[in-house]
């Protein structure tokens, strides 16, 4: 069974905008619904002022296509909504399409684990433009928020240095699946594993946890509290030493593992939530190395993020296990990722693809026409550059990648550098013929792209900027669809 009939229910058609339906009724009434189209979901700026995303969100949004079609009492509830006028709202003709609808869409999209940047599609759903439609808000849903996730959790990981990142979130998620879908993402960005037991009975993750500090002050003494703890849960003794005295309850805890040694367990390691995390690592670790402990690990949890980590780790923090919530579950300082779902072309039933792009003031937000891919270009030393094409106008020998914001900033790449299609196909007339691979390949690849990345590219601080854009016959294509919407009308 899958997630989303264990968690919730067997569809989430109504996991929609309200301008969804009333735009599908539109597009029925009108006579248009069949009408093809293609769209795509792009965003438009990376997330954290960084230098890449990680895709990521595609198995959940597989189950919701694989499961969308519209209940009866999803259209109860649709025949119970009214107008401005106090009649309903839609027409009940229509609600019997609804309930007859079967998916009939292609969708396309870039697995998960996969660097991306900007401008990219993630996802291209090309069918009826009225079922290709109503997905609209769903994909964006999904892949939106899983997508931040897995990139803060990627970011946060570098930070640490190859050092142990576990989701400590749960409590500060947004809600219920917000904590489900950020531990998921969590551990594609890098986290070895999570507090969240609900997230890893259901995607199989790593548990991790120790103690609160309420069990220590339901004891009389803090060594009574390490000692009751160490006998009950002997295989898995962190303790946290920070409830009164820090360095005194480090003190206590190698005390607590001598006696749990002579028991034949070892002392997992310590949690330090709260003061001067590098000063007091660096204290602990001498009294844990004193006391026979070398090997015990010492955790720090408290507020962190990978800026935090990294001026930790230039400290000389001696932290070997970092504990991330709240500014990883949440996304810390940028709550979204800012994806949107626009369309690029459409066509009648028989007839020549006819393009689309949408203007703005705004050069970001003019958007791409065309029956977009993407194709990477890269060797064993590390990825190279990446071009938007158009499938209908292929994409030449020597590729020239022009910047879509900069038209001035153009690339050439040589002829015979290696490249491999991006968008890979996932529906094929409404069907799955994509099989997600296990979590645990997701986050080797996940890994093994962003190995593949430039040093420069990863940085906090001001990154190098990946090159990105649209092939010249692309390119070509929006300036001419540009300048024809801006022609003035003649008199």
């Amino acid at each position: 069974m899958s997630r989303v009939a264990r968690v919730y229910r067997t569809s989430l058609a109504l996991l929609t905008d309200l301008y969804q339906i009333t735009m599908a009724q539109a597009y029925w009434s009108s006579g248009t619904a069949d009408k093809e189209a293609v769209f795509h979901l792009v965003f438009r700026k990376n997330p954290f002022s960084g230098g890449f995303a990680l895709a990521c969100g595609l198995a959940r949004a597989i189950e919701c296509l694989a499961q969308f079609r519209f209940e009866p009492d999803d259209l109860d509830f649709l025949r119970s909504l009214k107008g401005n006028d106090g009649r309903p709202l839609l027409d009940p003709a229509f609600l019997r399409e609804l309930a007859a609808l079967e998916l009939r869409c292609d969708v396309d999209a870039v697995p998960e684990g996969t660097v991306v940047f900007p401008q990219e599609p993630l996802v291209r759903v090309r069918g009826p433009i009225m079922q290709a439609q109503l997905l609209e808000t769903m994909l964006l849903n999904v892949v939106n928020f899983e997508t931040l996730i897995a990139t803060k959790a990627a970011r946060v990981c570098l930070a640490a240095r190859g050092d142990a990142v576990i989701d400590f979130g749960l409590r500060r998620a947004q809600d219920i699946d917000g904590g489900l879908s950020a531990s998921r993402a969590a551990y594609v960005g890098g986290c070895v594993g999570t507090s969240n037991v609900l997230a890893g009975r259901l995607f199989g993750l790593p548990v991790r946890g120790t103690h609160a500090h309420s069990w220590v002050m339901s004891f009389d003494s803090e060594p009574e509290a390490f000692e009751a703890y160490a006998r009950a849960q002997p295989n898995n003794c962190v303790l946290l030493v920070d409830t009164y005295d820090t360095l005194d309850g480090v003190r206590h805890a190698v005390e607590t593992g001598r006696r749990l040694r002579e028991r034949g367990h070892e002392l997992a390691g310590i949690r330090l939530d709260s003061g001067d995390l590098a000063w007091l690592s660096v204290e602990a670790r001498k009294i844990l190395d004193a006391g026979g402990f070398p090997e015990a690990a010492i955790m720090a949890s408290n507020d962190l993020d990978e800026h935090v980590i990294t001026s930790l780790k230039e400290q000389g923090a001696a932290i070997t296990v970092w504990g991330v919530g709240t500014r990883l579950v949440t996304g810390g300082d940028e709550p979204a990722l800012g994806g949107v779902y626009k369309l690029g072309a459409v066509r009648a039933p028989g007839e020549a693809w006819r393009y689309r792009t949408k203007l703005s003031e705004q050069s970001i937000k003019t958007t791409n026409p065309g029956i977009q891919q993407v194709r990477r270009f890269g060797t064993e030393d590390g990825f190279l550059a990446d071009v938007i094409y158009d499938e209908e106008q292929g994409l030449s020998a020597e590729p020239v990648i022009v910047d879509p914001v900069d038209p001035t900033r153009r690339k050439r790449v040589s002829p015979g550098t290696p490249g491999t299609d991006l968008l890979e196909p996932i529906l094929r007339g409404g069907h799955v013929v994509y099989e997600p691979p296990p979590l645990t390949q997701v986050r080797t690849r996940a890994s093994e792209q962003l190995a593949r990345l430039h040093p420069g590219i990863k940085r906090f601080v001001n990154p190098h900027q990946f090159p990105v854009g649209l092939s010249a016959e692309l390119h070509e294509l929006k300036t001419r669809l540009v300048l024809e919407a801006r022609r003035p009308a003649e008199p």
